[in-house]
């Protein structure tokens, strides 16, 4: 399955279409990555439609707990608005209405934590309708378009920095729940797609374009300090394949990342 809009470079969410038959992103997905924004770090859409045709995935399975809507911190709030939009796109990936109006009014309640536009309202109103009618694609849209009017916000506050963060949670949690997929249903043809040492560099490297303010950050630093490792976990031969015991490996580190985003301070 692969949705409109995707924004992606031949570098790089973080593994938000993969063909089943590609060992890595295609060439044809890259090369829509230049983006108004500038930022080409990969939808939940995206890395979700590198499972699309290998199997069935048991997506309910990758449910969490809510996340805490009183984060007081922008950078993390912000980090943790790009997991929410990830999890609105397993929901739909689940064909769950009531859990993508769960997802969709937490969504809602970061994004005013924010100060993001009222246009993002309407969204959540949307969200809501295509749910109760289970309007799927027009709900896959529906969530790409709320992410990118969070960014539009964003942007003309010129807050790039937050732009960045939202982007970088949305990536996180989606590779949280590929590797645990390609975990548990492990294949070589699977495992193959987790290949992507340019990406999680470039992704280093937008880190580095935020602001020395919220670079410095703790939560931010360790993002960044934890990614060194990723890269390196990522980074085995072209021809080579990671093992069952690797992808787990890379979940775990992936999902403690995850937890550490997620925790109430």
């Amino acid at each position: 399955m692969v949705f409109r809009g995707i924004c992606f470079v031949a570098l790089v969410l973080a593994a938000s279409s993969l063909a089943a038959k590609a060992e890595q992103l295609p060439s044809d997905a890259m090369a829509k990555a230049i983006r108004s924004d500038a930022i080409t770090i990969p939808t939940p859409g995206e890395l979700f439609a590198a499972l699309a045709k290998p199997g069935k995935i048991d997506w309910p399975s990758q449910y969490r707990a809510a996340v805490p809507m009183t984060y007081s911190n922008r950078a993390q709030i912000a980090l943790n608005l790009g997991g929410l939009i990830a999890d609105g796109f397993i929901a739909v990936e689940a064909r769950d209405s009531q859990q993508v109006k769960n997802t969709g009014a937490d969504i809602l309640k970061l994004a005013k934590a924010l100060g993001v536009s009222q246009n993002i309202l309407g969204r959540g109103n949307s969200i809501n309708e295509f749910a109760e009618h289970d309007e799927w694609d027009a709900l896959q849209e529906e969530l790409e378009a709320t992410q990118n009017e969070v960014k539009a916000s964003m942007r003309s506050h010129q807050d790039q920095d937050l732009i960045i963060l939202v982007s970088l949670g949305g990536w996180i949690r989606g590779t949280q729940v590929v590797t645990a997929a390609v975990e548990k249903n492990y294949s070589e043809r699977n495992a193959k797609v987790l290949r992507q040492p340019a990406l999680v560099n470039y992704i280093r490297s937008k880190i580095n374009d935020i602001s020395p303010e919220l670079r410095n950050e703790m939560l931010v630093k360790d993002i960044s300090d934890q990614l060194s490792e990723i890269e390196k976990m990522v980074s085995f031969p072209k021809d080579g394949v990671p093992s069952a015991d690797d992808v787990h490996k890379l979940n775990a580190t992936v999902t403690k990342l995850m937890e550490e985003i997620q925790s109430k301070t």
